[in-house]
């Protein structure tokens, strides 16, 4: 930055595969072959052999019957929502839901109410209210909540799902290839993959790609290519980005020791933060937040860290609550514990 060699501290490339060999070097052949652009919609020009791979490989991975591979992760949750609720319809979303959720659940016409976060009460009690008025119920939730690095209470939401006849619609983007046994993400660490109905997921995070995905039964994904808006009239995803992700997805599947550093690594620093004294809230994964409350005291903390060499983003409003800006460090399974060790003493005086 500015000609200077920092730690980054904010990237959402967890398992450092962005950067690895094996994935780099797929991506370069894929353009050899297949050029750089995709030219044109999917509908218009037809699917690459990669991202045909690619999609075949995510439903394997999520152990589903269809996947369908997307441009962007926010593309991915807007056509989701745009084919499983319309007109007539309820979806109940957490309250710190990815911003594309919130989008894509406005656009698809159904009637949106938030619960608060992480509250299975106060969703039960929608849910007693507002279910016998609408056709079909969607439930949403990020699997793994980017800015507070908790995770949802899946398995009340699972329970709450069979008791109100809802769909159980998960957003895994940060999870996938970190959290559970196989990588396969907050599902599967929760132990309730059978009953999420439909996960949506990046390429671009720990798969350090780019795109995202929907996996779930082949009757919605058929759906979503054919009907969904934000899937037909967009470019196709480029063949090298598919490749790339098709080639990190493999060594997701053979290399967990990837995902174990980088949890391990993050379980250290956030005890050191909190024996420092710092609110790291209610994180259990590779992303920690440091709660600082004004936005001006989180850009002063930030300054001070980009001095000693740490990049570690300040988040303010409007992507956090006024009175809630914080630091958001994302560990990395590439990290060295001494590049992370100094942050506790850096923010001593925060």
């Amino acid at each position: 930055v500015d000609g200077r060699e920092m730690v980054h501290l904010g990237s959402n490339n967890y398992l450092g595969l962005a950067n690895d060999p094996a994935v780099k070097r797929a991506a370069a052949e894929a353009i050899e072959r297949w050029g750089v652009g995709s030219g044109a919609s999917r509908l218009i020009t037809g699917t690459s052999g990669p991202v045909e791979a690619l999609e075949r490989d995510l439903a394997a991975f999520k152990g589903v019957e269809a996947a369908v591979v997307t441009s962007t992760g926010w593309q991915a949750n807007a056509s989701a929502l745009a084919v499983l609720a319309g007109p007539g319809d309820l979806i109940l979303s957490d309250k710190l839901n990815h911003a594309s959720i919130l989008d894509g659940a406005k656009a698809s016409g159904a009637v949106l109410r938030t619960y608060r976060h992480g509250d299975v009460e106060r969703l039960r009690a929608l849910l007693e209210r507002l279910r016998p008025r609408h056709r079909r119920c969607v439930i949403v939730t990020d699997g793994l909540f980017s800015m507070d690095g908790d995770v949802a209470p899946l398995a009340e939401l699972a329970a709450l799902k069979r008791q109100y006849d809802a769909i159980l619609v998960v957003d895994d983007a940060h999870a996938t290839g970190v959290l559970g046994d196989g990588g396969r993400g907050s599902a599967e660490a929760a132990g309730v993959a059978d009953d999420v109905d439909v996960t949506v997921g990046t390429l671009s995070k720990a798969l350090g790609s780019l795109g995202g995905f929907v996996t779930g039964p082949r009757a919605l994904i058929e759906t979503i290519v054919n009907r969904a808006r934000p899937f037909i009239y967009t470019t196709a995803l480029p063949a090298a980005m598919a490749a790339a992700a098709r080639e990190s997805l493999r060594i997701v599947r053979e290399e967990p020791q990837r995902r174990r550093t980088c949890l391990a690594l993050a379980g250290r620093l956030r005890e050191d933060l909190r024996a420092a004294g710092f609110d790291t809230g209610a994180s259990t994964t590779q992303i920690i937040p440091v709660h600082l409350g004004s936005a001006a005291r989180a850009v002063e903390v930030f300054g001070r860290c980009a001095e000693a060499g740490l990049l570690v983003p300040a988040i303010r409003p409007p992507t956090v609550a006024p009175g809630t800006s914080r630091l958001r460090i994302s560990v990395m399974a590439t990290h060295d514990w001494d590049d992370l060790a100094a942050l506790p003493d850096v923010l001593g005086g925060a």
